[in-house]
């Protein structure tokens, strides 16, 4: 009977270990429902984070990156530091005369060249049909192939980013220009292009509320002002001033 009473009593202890465990889990898993359902989360309809970015606040649209006036840039341009930036180009280009090519066709006196006709490269396909585009490589061609080659030239085996700063480009075409035995000539200044930003400046608009003077009597007679009224639909005219009070509108300047 004790044998037995003690078999009893391990079992009931044992019921009550597992019974506890039991109660245990449960309780477990009876907070883990009860939490999803206090908080939800909603996967989001695209993967990845919102980065908000703000652009800068700019006065006005960058200027287009358009070659610019030669006859005014190479004149000052830095050969010394174009030499600098062709070191970007070394490991696909040789400038030396009789040099040999490499990656790249031999660079030396590219300038005033027809494209694709270094003798003994295999050019591109597209860079053989610039042949029709362009009749030698002349400093605006240079200047923009420079900036995106594969833009420029499409099919170009060049896998060359580009020069993004203009400084670059101008530089180092004044470099490439001293590496020929017959250096391409430089352009005349263009009056027009070093007079355009004066222009620009001189030709502000007036500020906002400045008096506007009135064409002369004259040339509303003669019909010169195009769409203004005829003098028997005009309103009535405003009383005379003084003499003294009365203002003659300056002639117009060139």
């Amino acid at each position: 009977m004790e044998d037995f009473g003690a078999v009893m009593s391990s079992d009931l202890g044992m019921n009550k270990i597992f019974g506890a465990v039991l109660a245990t889990g449960l309780v477990i898993l009876g907070l883990r429902q009860v939490s999803e359902m206090a908080f939800t989360v909603k996967p989001p309809a695209k993967a990845g984070y919102a980065v908000t970015v703000e652009e800068a606040a700019t006065e006005g649209a960058a200027p287009a990156d358009t070659p610019p006036d030669w006859g005014t840039v190479l004149p000052t341009a830095d050969a010394a530091a174009g030499q600098t930036v062709s070191t970007k180009c070394a490991s696909c280009h040789n400038f030396v005369a009789g040099g040999p090519d490499m990656t790249g066709p031999n660079l030396y006196g590219v300038l005033g060249r027809k494209p694709a006709t270094h003798p003994g490269f295999a050019y591109s396909s597209g860079m053989t049909a610039e042949q029709a585009k362009m009749p030698v490589w002349d400093y605006d061609h240079l200047y923009m192939f420079l900036a995106n080659p594969q833009a420029y030239v499409a099919g170009t085996k060049m896998t060359f980013v580009g020069l993004k700063k203009p400084e670059d480009r101008i530089n180092l075409i004044a470099w490439l220009r001293q590496q020929s035995a017959s250096p391409l000539p430089i352009p005349a200044p263009n009056p027009k292009a070093a007079a355009a930003p004066a222009a620009a400046t001189t030709a502000a608009p007036a500020p906002a509320g400045a008096a506007v003077p009135a064409p002369p009597a004259a040339s509303v007679a003669a019909g010169t002002t195009g769409s203004a009224p005829s003098p028997s639909a005009a309103a009535p005219a405003a009383p005379t001033p003084s003499a003294a009070t009365v203002q003659v509108p300056g002639g117009k300047k060139n």
